[in-house]
């Protein structure tokens, strides 16, 4: 059973805000066309200035936590901005790297990196092993297992890079608000040679395009998580479980300059849209109303929930370009970091703790009556063996057994107590019919025969008699009911038959309205014609030359039998599925001996096929 334990910090929740460092590329080979130099120049290792577009002649200056300028290396970008927060991840915490920038401004170079120079995402899987080898060799007791995840969000779908067969994956929430995705696949890991053995055939697998400003385009956003499990092996088997989210983002696009189109077009707008999500969540962060946070409205802003105002240790670093081509591009950028380094993020430990669950021994009387029930149930007889010997004393068992005697003795004693009420009741009821039947009996013989008189006040004093030894509720409504008034009741007088009159006297007058006659004129026209259906041929067959006739009913019928799918859709009335069924039934049954035989294909009625004949008689015959 695993149990949430808190944290040993006995003081006031630690905070940790967003760490953002931004890394200006280098020049490409080609100059801009006006060759006015670079709008980005860095001040120190924390500081640069921008050219302000609204006047050439200043300068709007921003302060990040790093700058790393076109002469830094990857081994110096991770080792200032990625390093310092990997510890956290053995300790039970969360950390996330984001990279963010533009199209073209080296998101993907600066997370993946060549062979020759790697970038921060396998430098820090490289980093996490050392440090999990070192804790192994400090012998602290615990042991570390590591698994990862690779999946991209493309065209606001889930999709898991170790396994392209699979659909879009859900996003779903825990009971302690914690992002997952069932389906994902999680490999686990021994060494870095496992990791890069996976590693490199997933990015493959990543989506990517060529674009007028980049010849190798990210069409979607990448997400490689490892997870750090570490077990205490001796009890209590305390566990701690620590996430890193390496996250390289697709680079917002202006597709007046990357000429877009198409696909590509639908692309830029899916990725578009997930970023200005991404910045209304750190508008809503950073507002402090505390109102709703718009994680919910992508995909790639409900995966980075924890890493954005959440529970992780997390760092962004920011590429812009120092072109002019990319001015502003990379003045929305470092808007956009300057925003994110106020979010703060509230991380904690996740431990979890293995209580084992006590085994309550019963006792020997009730493990032996379940057997016994058991066997019952199943047909068979319990067994006539000795009883068994009693069980040794304890200090529980004499108490149980004085309060199941006691509560059996009080159960009972309320039974005896309804049975004697129901006896005393049941006596009572016979005494009152007995009472009755005397009263009855002597208003009978007091009564002489003819006097309905006397009957009725003797009968009303015996009822007064009888009802004084009726309970006192049920004696109150006895003579309430006294007091009303007797009822007149009806007379009824004996059955007198009389003779029935002959129906032919009587004389029935019925008027038709005008409806009716005129309904009775239309059917009497509508019957004329049926008895001459088997005498004559139809109105309109009539006035053809029979000749004609039988010569278009054989073509019809030829074309029925020889013709093909084309052929069959070019008659009246058929169309795709008819001409499929029409093929079909003469593949199964053959030829068609008769047009009538029409009348056996699904969909074809007796109306719908007299429709067919002469729709297509007449187009035949020209009419």
């Amino acid at each position: 059973m695993a149990q949430r334990v808190p944290t040993a910090d006995t003081g006031a929740k630690k905070t940790s805000r967003v760490r953002v460092a931004v890394r200006l590329r280098p020049y490409m080979e080609k100059e801009d066309d006006k060759a006015e130099g670079p709008c980005v120049r860095g001040l120190d290792s924390q500081n640069l200035e921008i050219i302000n577009w609204r006047n050439a002649t200043e300068t709007v200056k921003y302060h990040f936590d790093a700058f790393h300028d076109e002469q830094t290396t990857q081994q110096g970008v991770f080792l200032a901005s990625v390093k310092p927060i990997l510890p956290h991840i053995l300790t039970g915490q969360n950390a996330s790297v984001l990279a963010y920038g533009p199209t073209g401004a080296g998101k993907t170079h600066t997370m993946l990196g060549s062979r020759e120079q790697p970038g921060v995402i396998p430098r820090a899987v490289k980093e996490v092993f050392n440090l999990v080898r070192t804790q192994e060799e400090a012998q602290d007791g615990w042991g570390c297992s590591l698994t990862m995840s690779y999946l991209e969000i493309y065209n606001e779908k889930v999709l898991d890079l170790l396994s392209p067969s699979t659909q879009d994956l859900p996003i779903r929430e825990d009971k302690d608000r914690n992002i997952l995705i069932p389906g994902l696949t999680q490999t686990p890991l021994a060494s870095f040679a496992d990791f890069d053995q996976h590693f490199v055939p997933a990015s493959l697998n990543r989506t990517t395009a060529s674009t007028k400003l980049n010849q190798r385009s990210s069409r979607s956003h990448a997400i490689l998580l490892i997870k750090v499990v570490r077990t205490q092996r001796a009890p209590p088997h305390r566990q701690q479980t620590g996430k890193l989210y390496l996250v390289d983002l697709a680079g917002s696009e202006d597709n007046r300059r990357t000429g877009n189109q198409g696909l590509r077009l639908k692309e830029s707008g899916a990725i578009n849209l997930s970023l200005f999500t991404l910045s209304k969540v750190v508008d809503s962060l950073n507002g402090g109303t505390g109102g709703r946070v718009p994680y919910r409205d992508s995909k790639l802003t409900r995966l980075l929930q924890d890493s954005l105002g959440g529970s992780s240790h997390s760092v962004m670093i920011t590429n812009i370009a120092p072109e002019y081509s990319y001015y502003f591009d990379t003045f929305s950028a470092l808007n956009f970091a300057a925003k994110s380094k106020l979010i703060v993020n509230k991380p904690f430990v996740r431990e979890t703790l293995t209580v084992p669950v006590p085994q309550v021994k019963r006792p020997r009387e009730e493990a032996e009556g379940d057997q016994l029930r058991k066997k019952h149930k199943d047909g068979r007889k319990p067994s006539t063996a000795s009883p068994p010997a009693p069980p040794p004393s304890s200090t529980s068992a004499p108490s149980v057994l004085d309060r199941l005697v006691a509560l059996e003795k009080l159960m009972m004693g309320c039974q005896e107590k309804d049975k004697q009420t129901m006896k005393q009741s049941r006596k009572e009821i016979e005494e009152l019919k007995e009472r009755q039947k005397e009263f009855e009996s002597k208003s009978r013989l007091n009564c002489p025969s003819g006097s309905g008189l006397s009957w009725e006040t003797s009968s009303s004093n015996q009822d007064s008699l009888f009802r004084n030894n009726l309970p006192p509720l049920q004696r109150k409504l006895a003579s309430g009911n006294t007091a009303k008034p007797k009822k007149q009741q009806a007379v009824v007088l004996p059955l007198q038959v009389t003779q029935l009159q002959p129906l032919k006297q009587v004389l029935v007058v019925k008027t038709s309205s005008v409806c009716m006659k005129k309904k009775r004129q239309q059917l009497d026209q509508d019957e004329e014609p049926k008895g001459k259906e088997n005498m004559a041929p139809s109105g309109w067959e009539s006035h053809l030359d029979r000749s004609l006739v039988e010569q278009s009913k054989q073509k019809i019928l030829t074309l029925l039998n020889t013709g093909s799918h084309k052929d069959l859709k070019g008659l009246q009335l058929i169309g795709d599925k008819k001409a499929k069924l029409i093929l079909g039934w003469r593949e199964i049954y053959g030829s068609f001996t008769k047009l009538e035989d029409l009348i056996q294909i699904e969909g074809i009625t007796e109306k719908r096929f007299s429709s067919f004949m002469k729709a297509n008689l007449l187009s035949s015959i020209g009419l």
